[in-house]
């Protein structure tokens, strides 16, 4: 038995999906990837992955794309798939359309956030809508991972194809950094001991808008001296925020870059901050759960099904100054982070991945069995 996980690029796969690879590995199927980037194919077919380049571009008006739904109409005629789970939304359009042909075998698409939403830029709506709107009838099963995508799915098929599920799972961390290993971070990273860790985990785009924070950023160390803010992760816009940092003579800001050490800088965090205008359910959020860390998240879908505001953290309206000086100034207390702390663990339990593989079970099981009728 074979199955075909589908990503625009492969490290979307190796990021949140190896644990439903090894699923079917372990139950004897041939798990096969289709997507693009090198590094991360290779990390696939160390754990036994066939990977099958496809040249997809993430924007969907690129021609690239039409390579890769031919090359996807070739790779169907080739092999037969019982599953194909589809992720990514231009990934997932051509996937299916050139799937819809096919005699034999389930597709399912995980919908890691819809790019219509409320407060969506009109031409979102435009585009994307009608294009999920055709590719839903070439679709056996969608699943979705927020409340507001749960609803909007629901406007596109039947509920009986749709499935709520509780993201991609996150891990519970191992909590094994000794103070010793904990102090030396700190001091890598030239933090004093009496410092209250602020970290922003995320690409540096406009999507992610770490400028929110920034701006009021003067406000906020004023209001708390022993705040320090460590942005993890690069893109576009890196130049740009370190240039108005420079600018403004913001003190206290940290820009690590891209890390893969994430679990060892959380263990030195006190508060995470992700103030996202669009969102499916962010793993960032859930990890710091788990490890009992609050959070300040912006009222956006995805941020507001796992914080709630006044337990694990505080929800702010996007371009709410006031409310967002606040919520850091609420946590600036150890008492409070840590009640927190314990609620967020406490919330994060549907989330856990032991758990969220079984809902992913039940739906891939019932699919296998509407296939054998």
């Amino acid at each position: 038995m074979k199955i075909l996980f589908v990503a625009s690029v492969y490290r979307h796969l190796t990021s949140f999906h190896i644990p439903y690879i090894q699923y079917f590995q372990k139950r004897g199927y041939e798990v096969y990837a289709a997507g693009t980037g090198e590094e991360d194919k290779r990390n696939l077919e160390k754990i036994n992955v066939t990977c099958i380049d496809i040249p997809f571009s993430r924007s969907p008006l690129n021609a690239q794309n039409i390579a890769a739904y031919k090359k996807l109409q070739q790779l169907f005629m080739k092999e037969h798939f019982e599953l194909v789970h589809v992720h990514t939304p231009v990934a997932a359009l051509l996937t299916r359309a050139a799937f819809r042909k096919s005699s034999y075998g389930k597709i399912v698409y995980t919908v890691h956030g819809f790019h219509f939403f409320v407060g969506a830029p009109k031409q979102n709506w435009l585009i994307y809508y009608p294009a999920e709107k055709l590719a839903v009838k070439w679709t056996d099963h969608l699943i979705t991972i927020n409340e507001e995508d749960f609803k909007n799915a629901q406007r596109l098929l039947p509920r009986e194809k749709i499935s709520f599920v509780h993201g991609v799972g996150v891990e519970i961390a191992e909590n094994d950094f000794s103070q010793q290993e904990k102090q030396q971070v700190r001091t890598q990273l030239g933090l004093s001991d009496d410092v209250i860790t602020i970290a922003y985990i995320a690409e540096l785009n406009d999507n992610k808008n770490h400028q929110f924070l920034l701006n009021n950023w003067r406000e906020i160390k004023e209001s708390t001296p022993q705040f320090e803010l460590l942005i993890i992760g690069s893109g576009d816009k890196e130049k740009q925020l370190k240039d108005y940092v420079k600018k403004e003579q913001l003190t206290g800001v940290h820009f690590l870059g891209y890390r893969r050490d994430v679990p060892k800088l959380l263990q030195i965090t006190d508060i995470v901050a992700l103030l996202s205008y669009r969102e499916g359910l962010p793993k960032s959020i859930m990890e710091a759960m788990v490890a009992k860390i609050p959070c300040v998240v912006t009222n956006t879908r995805g941020l507001r099904d796992l914080v709630k505001s006044n337990e694990n953290g505080f929800v702010v309206n996007h371009h709410a100054d006031s409310d967002l000086i606040a919520a850091f100034y609420a946590l600036r207390e150890k008492s409070q982070r840590e009640k927190m702390g314990e609620r967020a663990k406490e919330l994060v339990e549907p989330f856990l991945l032991n758990n969220v593989l079984k809902e992913y079970a039940a739906i891939y099981n019932q699919l296998v069995k509407e296939l054998e009728k």
